[in-house]
C-alpha cells in the first residue's frame, strides 16, 4: 500500500515536472523570436529590375540586423502607402510624397535616411522629338494642342512637383491641354509612351530618364528632354513608429546605421540598384515642402 502511494506521488510530480518543463520551452520559443521585419518601396519602374534590389537589398539588412527580413512587392504607389499603414511593411523606400502620406498614416514614423542626390532631386520633362518646345513657357503657348501623361498620381518627381511647375509656370494640367492628363503608372512607362507617340509630353524622374538614355534604351529621333526642373527634397527611408517597441530599444538606430553603412567597397550591387553611392541622415522636417506643396495641389487634403 505505501509502495502503491509512493508511486503515484513520484508519478504526479513527475508529471508536473513535465508540464513545467514543456511550458518553459514554449514560453521561449513564443517570446524570444521577433517577427520578420518586411521591406517594400513604390513600384516606380521595372518590376524585375525592383524584385532583383530588394532582395539583394533583404539579404543585408537580415545579416545586419540579426533579424528575418522579407521583401513585400506591391502592385503601386497607394498600396505601398496602405500597407505601411496597416503594419504589413515596417519599412519601405518612399518618394517624397508617399513619404509623407505613409508618415501621416502611422503618427510618430521617421524619415531616418535618403540618398544624397535625394536633396536636390529633379524631374525631367520629355517630348516627341520632333515638336518646337524648350521650356515650359512653350508648352503653355502650345499647351492646346499638346497631350502629356504623369507617371503615378502619388509620385513625386513623375507627377506632385511636375505639376507644381506647370501651374507655375501658368498651365492648368487639367483643362489646358488638349485633354486630361494620362498616368503611366512609373516612369519607365512614361518615356516609352511619349517615345511611341502615344503621348506629345511627359514628366519623370531624372534617374530613369538618365539611364534610359545612357544604356541606349531611348531613342534621341523619337523622344528627347527638353526641360529640368528647379531642385527639391524626394527619396527616402521611413521606419514605422513602433520599431523599438517590437525589437527592442534602439532598433530604429540599428536600421538607419545599417542604411548609413551601405558603401561601394563592399556593396556596390545594393547601391547601384539603388542610384546612389551611399545614404545619409535625413528626417521628417526635410519633406515638409512636399507635404505643403501637395496640400496647395490638394493632393492631400
Amino acid at each position: 500500500m505505501r509502495s502503491c502511494l509512493s508511486f503515484r506521488l513520484s508519478l504526479s510530480a513527475f508529471l508536473l515536472l513535465s508540464l513545467a518543463l514543456l511550458l518553459l520551452a514554449l514560453a521561449a520559443c513564443g517570446g524570444e523570436t521577433a517577427p520578420a521585419l518586411k521591406v517594400g518601396g513604390i513600384p516606380d519602374q521595372d518590376t524585375s529590375r525592383l524584385a532583383r534590389r530588394y532582395q539583394i537589398f533583404a539579404d543585408y539588412l537580415a545579416k545586419e540586423l540579426d533579424v528575418t527580413v522579407e521583401y513585400v512587392p506591391s502592385v503601386d504607389y497607394a498600396a505601398v502607402v496602405t500597407a505601411f499603414g496597416q503594419d504589413e511593411l515596417q519599412l519601405a523606400f518612399f518618394g517624397g510624397l508617399t513619404g509623407v502620406q505613409a508618415r501621416l498614416q502611422n503618427p510618430g514614423a521617421q524619415a531616418i535616411a535618403q540618398r544624397e542626390k535625394d536633396a536636390k532631386f529633379h524631374s525631367k520633362f520629355i517630348a516627341r522629338a520632333d515638336l518646337p518646345l524648350a521650356s515650359l513657357e512653350d508648352v503653355k503657348a502650345q499647351a492646346g494642342d499638346l497631350t502629356i501623361t504623369f507617371g503615378s498620381e502619388s509620385s513625386t518627381s513623375g507627377h506632385l512637383m511636375p505639376r507644381y511647375y506647370l501651374t507655375q509656370a501658368g498651365v492648368d494640367p487639367d483643362a489646358d491641354f488638349r485633354s486630361a492628363p494620362s498616368f503611366s503608372g512609373s516612369h519607365d512607362k512614361t518615356w516609352q509612351l511619349v517615345e511611341s507617340g502615344s503621348f506629345d509630353l511627359g514628366a519623370l524622374n531624372e534617374d530613369v530618364w538618365d539611364r534610359a538614355v545612357r544604356e541606349g534604351k531611348a531613342d534621341p529621333d523619337k523622344v528627347r528632354e527638353f526641360y529640368t526642373t528647379p531642385d527639391y527634397f524626394d527619396y527616402n527611408w521611413t521606419a514605422r513608429a513602433d520599431l523599438d517597441q517590437v525589437y527592442g530599444a534602439g532598433f530604429t538606430d540599428k536600421v538607419q546605421a545599417a542604411l548609413l553603412n551601405l558603401n561601394p567597397d563592399e556593396h556596390a550591387e545594393i547601391l547601384e540598384l539603388f542610384s546612389t553611392e551611399r545614404f545619409i541622415a535625413s528626417n521628417n522636417a526635410n519633406y515638409q515642402a512636399i507635404e505643403d506643396v501637395a496640400r496647395g495641389l490638394e493632393l492631400i487634403k
